[in-house]
């Protein structure tokens, strides 16, 4: 079951005659914002509405990497390892539209020797895909399976967290923003002793936390334990910067 919770800081100011703001930009540019003059008085409020949820989508980084003489005994390798990893991929009940080859590549393994220079080894052939799992609560067991398919070959090297469609986050979290500010405003007018008037401008900026990544493997994975692998989803965040201005007299 999902939980959400919300928490909203609020600043307010009342500004009188502001002409503009300065701001600094990236690459030591500045941007000048001019407020028009209808707009150059009041009260003007500034909240944060959050929305905190459990995610329900998990983006998982896997492949395989092989290394052998010849660049076709590597690329037949890494074929049937990544192969078998698919396979447990789909048999575990992760849909095709949900693997997308993220990173194929084929390298020379070398090493330096003082009398003939650098000198090739043999080649690595790497193959990572990115598997969305959509049911959380599978996702140890998925890894499992594939580590138990790919065997040494097999490489994880992230594991992330996210939500699938996160508007109604954004719109719970706009409301709660909204409503505060409403209040914030009516509080601060009341103590000032202005007559609140109706909002002449309003300004969202949203902020999606990134999805969270955890973990991070080069070397193979061991076998499963017989316990399986146990993953903690967490808790993600959505935020919704509101700015409103009221009129006053």
């Amino acid at each position: 079951m999902k939980k959400t919770r919300w928490l909203i800081p609020c600043t307010i100011a009342v500004l009188v005659l502001v002409l503009g703001v300065v701001g600094c930009a990236p690459g030591n540019s500045s941007q000048v914002i001019t407020i028009p003059a209808r707009q150059n008085t009041g009260i003007w409020v500034t909240c944060q509405g959050e929305v905190t949820t459990v995610p329900d989508i998990v983006n998982l980084s896997l492949g395989v990497e092989v290394k052998a003489d010849t660049v076709t005994a590597a690329q037949s390798e890494a074929a049937a390892a990544m192969d078998a990893v698919m396979q447990a991929l789909k048999d575990s009940g992760v849909a095709e539209k949900d693997i997308q080859t993220q990173r194929y590549g084929v390298y020379p393994v070398t090493r330096w020797t003082e009398d003939k220079g650098e000198e090739i080894l043999g080649y690595r052939v790497t193959n990572m895909v990115v598997a969305k799992i959509r049911e959380v609560d599978k996702t140890g067991a998925v890894i499992d399976a594939v580590a138990k398919a790919g065997g040494d070959d097999t490489r994880i090297q992230n594991i992330s967290f996210t939500i699938d469609d996160p508007k109604p986050y954004y719109e719970e979290a706009r409301a709660k923003a909204v409503e505060d500010a409403a209040n914030k405003a009516k509080q601060f007018a009341s103590l000032t002793s202005v007559k609140l008037g109706q909002p002449t401008y309003i300004s969202e900026g949203a902020i999606y936390t990134p999805p969270t990544t955890r973990g991070y493997y080069e070397e193979a994975l061991p076998a499963p334990s017989p316990a399986g692998t146990s993953i903690s989803p967490g808790e993600l965040k959505v935020r919704v910067n509101v700015q409103i201005a009221y009129a006053i007299s």
